[in-house]
């Protein structure tokens, strides 16, 4: 199969070579939007990222030129138009497995770094300045640690905070065994916000969870609390956050995820000015902790999303469906 492979970087040219097995890879470093949809003419399929646009418009463009079927290389299929792609005939694949274990290390990394300040010793030290003050974190073991969400990422964060002697809430539609013996206590999110001094998001984002931490939910949470979101930008409401940031109410934030990320992560911008008021203001704040979307980024990660990718990839050539595809999403 010809296929052109959006938003690539050197990490996905070269794990993506590795795990190939007969594909004809088109890489292209463009995002794929309206205007780059012709870059994928005569090709069979298109492997896109988190921040491609997949909408309607876009599905349309791609299936004229004889796209048949979209790869995901991520686990999350928010941005794709799935009622579009089933109009179109079109098959959409992801990799919901990769590596949970990355992204719940990493939500466990922005929990200690902003605990204990880490990030800012670490610039102090280096100006030569060795005092404490301002760095005061508290101890993991006894506090009471909110999980959203608890599929793998959730349980696998869930075993984490579990290990430093939390007490673990959790909530989700569809409670999981594995997260019971994990040792997670199942209470509605109204419970878990009051009682939680981390709360920390897994949950995919959908009509029903998008803005799910506002302004009504940021009241609901003790005074001075964590918050951590390494799921989908748009789960927390950036303006309703700052406003707790400004009261107190939140005391530490760690995002891995921002909802207007699209025209930020994944590229150099250290030479000019953001354009983006909001993002702007949150890296003001000394109890902000950002990343730019890299709680996947391990090699062990980036090897499984190939693998998976390149198997979706076979198998849809081999029955010309994704009945048998890895996590098919629409056939």
């Amino acid at each position: 199969m010809r296929v052109a492979v959006f938003s690539t970087k050197p990490y996905d040219n070269r794990f993506l070579t590795e795990a190939n097995s007969g594909h004809d890879l088109v890489f292209l470093e463009p995002r794929l939007t309206r205007d780059t949809a012709s870059l994928a003419a005569g090709c069979d399929a298109v492997c896109a990222f988190v921040n491609d646009d997949l909408s309607a418009p876009v599905l349309e463009r791609l299936a004229e030129d004889g796209v048949r079927l979209v790869a995901l290389r991520s686990a999350g299929f928010n941005h794709v138009d799935l009622t579009a792609a089933r109009k179109l005939g079109m098959t959409v694949t992801r990799v919901p497995g990769y590596s949970p274990y990355a992204v719940a290390e990493h939500c466990a990394g922005l929990v200690l770094a902003l605990n204990r300040r880490i990030h800012r010793a670490y610039n102090r030290v280096r100006e030569h300045n060795f005092a404490l003050h301002g760095l005061l974190g508290f101890d993991l073991h006894g506090r009471t640690v909110g999980v959203v969400g608890t599929g793998k990422i959730g349980v696998c964060f869930i075993r984490i905070m579990a290990g430093f002697g939390c007490r673990v809430l959790a909530t989700d539609p569809f409670p999981s065994d594995d997260a019971i013996a994990a040792g997670a206590t199942y209470v509605p999110l109204e419970t878990l916000l009051a009682e939680s001094d981390i709360v920390t998001l897994h949950c995919p984002l959908t009509p029903e969870t998008h803005h799910l931490i506002n302004d009504d939910r940021i009241g609901q949470m003790r005074e001075g609390v964590m918050l951590i979101n390494t799921s989908r930008g748009a789960l927390i409401d950036t303006a309703a956050v700052i406003n707790g940031l400004k009261s107190g109410r939140i005391g530490n934030l760690g995002l891995d995820v921002y909802e207007e990320e699209a025209d930020l992560f994944f590229e150099d911008l250290s030479d000019q000015m953001l354009g983006d008021d909001l993002f702007s203001r949150l890296v003001t704040f000394p109890n902000v902790l950002i990343t730019g979307h890299q709680a996947f980024f391990t090699e062990d990660a980036l090897r499984n999303i190939a693998t998976s990718t390149i198997d979706s990839l076979s198998s849809y050539a081999r029955t010309g469906s994704a009945d048998i595809a890895p996590d098919a999403l629409v056939c």
